[in-house]
């Protein structure tokens, strides 16, 4: 709430009547306080105190100076130095020491609000009286009705205990009630006045009051009043500067000095108070000409408080600002409840040491502003860059494209939205992270004794029966796969690295489903929204839940830590106005998958990098780095999430306003689409964090982590079906007869399978047996026979169609007549029909011999 009342209730007129009253209440005042003799005997005939004195009694007879709110100042980390990046407060003051205020100051505010400062208890009899006579005359004092400076501390106080009230109402109300100037409000600010004068020394109360009262223009106390209105400190100022920033404070919202239109109203008060100074000899005559000759304009240097998250140090640093500030009002060192942590944040004075590095982030920053867009007029498009370091959980980084606004309207390219946080904290609901979700069921494969060379398969098919929390449920879902061509098996690490959807429906139909969203839990995982509960149908293996970048960020974190996950921490330590230390946020590690699970998993993402889908992440430096990418269906939020032994990236890019815009069709105006510019993206954003971070290399798993419980496929070729039936039960496996296929075996008897013979499968799964049907003849090999020979040959097999080609090998000498290729190849399976085209060597230029039969 603003100071705006405080000038419109000084000033209130006051009628003939209400003088009159006014002088008789003071009277009655003046005489109480002789009759129970807490100020000096000053006689007032004729007042009679017996009905008040119980009044009086009953108020309350102390009031604390208390905590006074004070700024809050953000470090981050340079060059592995801490610096100062943001001070963000809830009134702007930095409080003082008497010793360093300036003795102007001092000076000006006994001269100008209280000349027996040092001689009364709190209330001054004379003071009181002589407002009395003047509000016969016609109104109030310039002091307000006889206010001592100590009761001008009790009423800032009561105002600053206002403004910490929970609801807007009750603010009002109680800023209102301490602003009042009524009789009853003035015999409470003198009960008030006398307890603080037992309680403090005058020079508490005189340092008090100066650091607490509001000099207008959002400004508290003298220190931050000298920095805002003479852009120096208030340990040295001049006579008309000191008296200039006292004028302000009878009526801060016409007197400040924010404006030059309140410069005449600001002088005629300071010269008053320099006259005060003059009168009671803190200033030489010399001394008092020069500052009243002085003009306000000449002294004026109007400085803006760089304060606030939006005036943070550092290109980018405003959201982890941001997000800071809200982490460590939540923390226990400032209170047990929430609203006593308000309150010690609103008293300010901390000194908050976070976790960012500064010049990471920076850097980050402007590869975003390079790559994606703000400016981007097509759609809404946001991006961010989150890095976590791993074995800590501490942010190192905390960058997005859009520059940090929180006005109402902001531009385009601004918001206050945190792209890469919950919604708790200024962030949205999230963003769908498509296949970077896939490796919680890579975890849950590992996890359940399936291994990286075990073989699935990868062919869009359907699968009706899922396990959900132990129960079956009936869903049919058949992934498409993102390319046409990604068909067949593959073994677990190949599928990764390539991002099989198809593979990993497979994969998760042999797992539960509960047990998959229970391991992306276990790292951290959870809605943007952070309400919603993570969704656990077939799909969501492909990534259809909404999740902050910084939640994956640390979730991969956790899997490069050996399968310890810790959440994510931006604070360091807190020092508290006192300078005593109160320690950061606790580290919080728990080891939630066995080290041989995560070590298997970040070996099956390295391929991703060297040879999948996140070829170009590479950085240069040949740090070994493991990661996944992440597309959605419709390509309108593209992921990259990885890291090194030392610190995890996750970067996302995509449409802010549920959009639906491809990233593949739009270009970034650099080098290509915005969606295909993401390997270069997270390279360079992880680059600089490896030199700042150097990573040693990953533990590879055990052979044996590798095969996991599989078993391999037996050779059954040339069996019975019966036969291979029995031969793969025996082997743990289920037999699916694949039919009959045109062969060269003996009808009847194992052509193949699929997988193939040696493929690594789990107990159960299925193998496909495919039989001959004895139709084809397998083509011998005749190559560099001569002609008749190989014909004779082809003839006793039963290939009796022979050709021969009209074109000849280049050969020569004994080659001349001999076969050089044969078509169909050698052991290949051709039909009894079929043609045989035999090529042969001619002469050393590839003409036809003379003769060949």
């Amino acid at each position: 709430m603003s100071a705006q009342k405080t000038s419109a209730s000084r000033t209130k007129p006051v009628s003939a009547v209400g003088a009159f009253v006014g002088f008789v209440g003071f009277s009655v005042l003046a005489g109480l306080l002789v009759t129970i003799g807490v100020t000096p005997a000053i006689a007032v005939a004729g007042v009679t105190t017996t009905s008040t004195i119980g009044v009086f009694e009953s108020l309350p007879e102390y009031i604390e100076i208390g905590d006074l709110p004070q700024r809050n100042e953000l470090y981050a980390y340079q060059g592995g130095k801490s610096v100062h990046f943001a001070t963000v407060y809830d009134q702007n003051r930095q409080e003082l020491k008497f010793d360093q205020i300036s003795d102007q100051l001092k000076n000006a505010a006994i001269d100008g609000e209280d000349k027996r400062f040092y001689e009364h208890g709190g209330v001054d009899m004379t003071s009181l009286i002589r407002a009395g006579v003047g509000s016969l005359a016609g109104g109030l004092g310039e002091s307000g009705g006889g206010s001592t400076l100590t009761m001008q501390l009790v009423r800032n106080i009561k105002m600053n205990q206002a403004l910490e009230l929970p609801t807007q109402e009750e603010r009002l109300k109680a800023y209102n009630d301490a602003v009042e100037q009524t009789i009853p409000r003035k015999l409470e600010e003198m009960k008030l006045a006398i307890g603080l004068a037992k309680k403090y020394t005058h020079k508490e109360i005189l340092t008090g009051y100066l650091n607490i009262a509001y000099f207008g223009d959002q400004t508290y106390g003298v220190q931050a009043a000298a920095q805002h209105y003479y852009n120096k400190s208030a340990t040295d100022l001049t006579p008309a500067e000191a008296a200039s920033i006292l004028a302000i404070v009878q009526s801060p919202n016409t007197r400040n000095l924010s404006n030059p239109k309140y410069y005449d109203a600001n002088v005629a008060r300071r010269n008053v108070i320099l006259k005060s100074m003059y009168a009671q000899k803190h200033l030489t005559k010399a001394e008092y000409d020069q500052a009243i000759a002085s003009n306000p304009k000449d002294y004026v240097h109007l400085t803006q408080p760089s304060q606030g998250c939006k005036a943070s140090v550092g290109d980018g640093s405003q959201f982890f600002c941001d997000y800071a500030v809200q982490v460590v009002k939540e923390m226990s060192q400032l209170g047990a409840t929430q609203k006593e942590r308000n309150t010690a944040w609103r008293n300010g004075g901390y000194k908050i040491q976070t976790t960012l590095d500064i010049d990471a982030n920076a850097q980050q920053k402007q590869v975003l502003n390079t790559y994606d867009n703000k400016a981007e007029t097509a759609f809404k498009l946001g991006a961010a860059l989150d890095s976590v370091e791993v074995g800590s959980g501490r942010i190192l980084t905390m960058a997005q494209n859009k520059d940090y606004d929180q006005s109402l309207k902001s531009p385009p390219t601004s918001t206050s939205i945190n792209y890469s946080v919950d919604k708790k904290y200024g962030g949205g609901i999230g963003f769908q992270v498509g296949s970077t979700y896939k490796v919680f069921t890579l975890l849950d494969w590992l996890k359940a004794g399936h291994g990286l060379n075990e073989v699935v398969n990868g062919t869009p098919h359907n699968t009706p029966v899922w396990q959900h929390c132990g129960e079956p449920t009936y869903t049919n879902w058949a992934p498409k796969n993102d390319s046409a061509g990604e068909r067949g098996n593959y073994t677990v690490i190949a599928a990764t690295a390539a991002s099989v959807n198809a593979a990993f429906a497979s994969m998760g139909a042999k797992l539960d489903l509960c047990d998959i969203k229970q391991t992306a839990e276990d790292f951290g995982v959870h809605s943007g929204d952070d309400k919603t509960e993570l969704n656990s149908y077939p799909s969501s293996i492909l990534g259809t839940n909404n999740i902050a970048p910084l939640t994956m960020a640390a979730a991969y974190a956790g899997i490069a830590n050996n399968g310890t996950y810790c959440a994510p921490i931006a604070i360091d330590n807190v020092t508290n106005a006192e300078g005593k230390s109160l320690g950061g946020q606790p580290k919080s590690c728990k080891q939630v998958v066995d080290p041989s699970v995560a070590q298997s998993a970040v070996y099956a993402m390295k391929r991703t990098i060297s040879g999948g889908t996140a070829v170009g992440a590479q950085t240069p430096d040949g740090t070994q780095l493991f990661g996944k990418t992440g597309t959605t269906d419709d390509a309108d939020q593209i992921w990259l999430v990885g890291g090194s032994s030392r610190v995890a990236t996750a970067y996302w890019q995509g449409n802010t306003d549920g959009g639906k815009n491809n990233l593949r069709h739009y270009s970034n105006g650099v080098n290509g689409t915005y969606a295909g510019a993401r390997a270069g993206v997270w390279r360079q954003a992880q680059t600089p964090l490896n030199a700042l971070y150097p990573a040693g290399p990953f533990t590879d798993p055990s052979a044996s982590a590798l095969r996991g419980n599989s078993k391999a496929i037996p050779d059954v070729t040339g069996k019975t079906a019966a036969d291979a039936k029995a031969a793969l039960a025996s082997a743990g496996f289920t037999y699916v007869d694949g039919g009959a296929q045109p062969g060269a075996a003996k009808a009847g008897t194992v052509s193949s399978t699929s997988p193939a013979a040696g493929s690594l499968l789990s107990s159960g799964s299925s193998v496909t047996v495919y039989t001959s049907d004895g139709s084809q003849i397998t083509v011998p090999s005749v190559t560099g026979k001569p002609l008749n020979d190989a014909r004779a040959q082809l003839n006793e097999v039963g290939l009796t169609n022979v050709a021969i080609a009209e074109q000849y090998a280049k050969g020569g000498g004994d080659k001349e007549c001999r076969v050089a290729a044969v078509d169909p190849g050698v052991h290949t399976n051709a039909g009894k029909d079929s043609t045989v085209t035999l090529t042969l060597y001619g002469d050393k230029n590839g003409k036809a011999p003379k003769d060949c039969k």
